[in-house]
C-alpha cells in the first residue's frame, strides 16, 4: 500500500469519524431519553441551547428559542396522549417571545401533568415556558430570569421611563412610538404570565403580583432569580433533579456542525410503565 493510498484512507476516515461520533451520541441520547420516559411514564422533550457553539470561520453562533423550536415542541405535544404527563428539560438564554408563548400556551393546555427541569438556567422566554408547568424542578444553583420585554437593544420599561421623566415636547416622535409599543408589550407579557399561572390553579391575586415582579422591569433582564427567590414569590419550584437529567445534559456537548436543539422520540405514544399522575 502506497503513501498515496494511506493518505486517502486517512482522509476518508477523518471525514467519516465525526459523523460516526455524532450518530453514536444521538443514539445514546435517544436511549437515555427512552429510559427516563419508561421510568417516569412520561413524554420527555429537551430544549437545550449552547451559546458557545463555534460556526464556520471561527465565528461564535448562539442558539435561542426560535420558531423551529416551537414547531418541534408543539409537534411533540400533539403526538402525546392527553392523559400522558410531559417532562421538559430547559437550558436556554431565552429568545423569540412569539415562540416562547406558543410553547407555554401549548404546555398549559396539555390535560395531564407538566414538569419542567432546569439543570442550569432558563432565562427570559425560558422562564415564560417554565411558568406553564405544574412543577418546576431545579438544580439548587440553577436560575430563572425576568420576562420583561425588550425592544431591540432597550428594555421596554426603560423606554417608558424616558417618557415619564422628560417633558413631552423634548421627546422625539421615534421614542414616543417605541414607548407606545413598549407599553403594549409589557401588558401583553404581564397578562400572559397571569393566564399561565391561573390556568395551573394559582389564585388571580398572587398571579398578578408575580406577573408584575417578572414583567415590570424591576430588575435587569439578565438578573438571576435563584431557587429561594422563586419559591418566595410563590412559584411551584423545588430542588431535586433526577441524576439521569445530569447524565443527559452531558450528552449535549458544544459541537459543530449545528445539531437540533429539540429532541424527542417522534412517534405517537401508548402508555408504558407507571400510570400517569393526574393534575
Amino acid at each position: 500500500m502506497s503513501i498515496f493510498d494511506l493518505f486517502w484512507i486517512f482522509l476518508i476516515f477523518s471525514t467519516m469519524f465525526p459523523a460516526m461520533q455524532r450518530r453514536l451520541l444521538e443514539e445514546a441520547r435517544a436511549r437515555l431519553i427512552r429510559q427516563i420516559e419508561r421510568r417516569r411514564g412520561t413524554r420527555l422533550i429537551t430544549m437545550i441551547h449552547r451559546q458557545e457553539t463555534i460556526g464556520f470561520f471561527g465565528l461564535p453562533l448562539s442558539r435561542y428559542i426560535d420558531i423551529e423550536d416551537s414547531e418541534q415542541i408543539l409537534r411533540a405535544i400533539r403526538l402525546t396522549p392527553p392523559d400522558m404527563p410531559i417532562d421538559l428539560i430547559l437550558h436556554t438564554p431565552g429568545g423569540l417571545v412569539l415562540a416562547a408563548e406558543q410553547i407555554a400556551q401549548a404546555l398549559v393546555r396539555h390535560p395531564s401533568r407538566v414538569t419542567v427541569f432546569i439543570p442550569h438556567y432558563a432565562m427570559s422566554g425560558g422562564t415564560l415556558i417554565a411558568l406553564a408547568a405544574d412543577e418546576i424542578v431545579m438544580d439548587e444553583n440553577a436560575v430563572l430570569g425576568p420576562v420583561d420585554p425588550q425592544l431591540g437593544q432597550y428594555p421596554a420599561a426603560s423606554i417608558l421611563k424616558v417618557v415619564e421623566t422628560k417633558p413631552l415636547a423634548n421627546i422625539e416622535d421615534h421614542t414616543l412610538i417605541l414607548a407606545d409599543i413598549a407599553r403594549k408589550a409589557m401588558e401583553q407579557v404581564r397578562s400572559t404570565v397571569v393566564e399561565l399561572l391561573t390556568a395551573n390553579g394559582m389564585d388571580a391575586e398572587r398571579a398578578a403580583v408575580i406577573a408584575e415582579a417578572l414583567s415590570s422591569g424591576r430588575w435587569t433582564h439578565d438578573y438571576p432569580i435563584s431557587v429561594r427567590e422563586a419559591q418566595a414569590m410563590g412559584l411551584p419550584v423545588r430542588v431535586g433533579l433526577p441524576e439521569e437529567i445530569y447524565h443527559l445534559m452531558e450528552m449535549f456537548p458544544q459541537a459543530t456542525p449545528r445539531r437540533p436543539s429539540v429532541e424527542y422520540i417522534p412517534v405517537p405514544y401508548r402508555h408504558e410503565g407507571p400510570a400517569p399522575r393526574s393534575r
